[in-house]
């Protein structure tokens, strides 16, 4: 399973960026699929999930800034970004999980760089 996202770069402090992540290779669905930030020197933290039915779940700071999509034709999710702020600086990874695969195993793409600059 490979996991190719794309959109990242560099915006200034509430701008707008979009990032996309598409899944190619063998994997289960319905699945889950999602996107995790780190932050330099900071741990890996969700950002978004969307359920196959779209369902999202965000975290509490990005809420009413971020909106998660998915588009399972294309298996492809995607991450509306907006009123960026300095603090959403991080590389974010999108990652993709079945509870229908046991035992459990995450998959994740390789992360492209957002960057919000003051």
């Amino acid at each position: 399973v490979q996991l190719q996202a794309s959109g990242g770069g560099l915006v200034q402090t509430g701008g707008s960026l979009r990032l996309s992540c598409t899944a190619s290779g063998s994997f289960f669905s319905p699945n889950v699929m999602g996107w995790h930030r780190q932050a330099p020197g900071k741990q890996r933290e969700l950002v978004a999930t969307a359920t196959w039915d779209g369902t999202p779940t965000y975290a509490d700071s990005v809420k009413g800034r971020f909106t998660i999509s998915r588009d399972n034709a294309k298996n492809t999710v995607y991450l509306e970004m907006s009123k960026l702020k300095t603090e959403d600086t991080a590389v974010y990874f999108c990652y993709l999980y079945s509870r229908y695969e046991s035992p459990r195993r995450d998959y994740w793409g390789r992360g492209t760089q957002v960057t919000v600059s003051s």
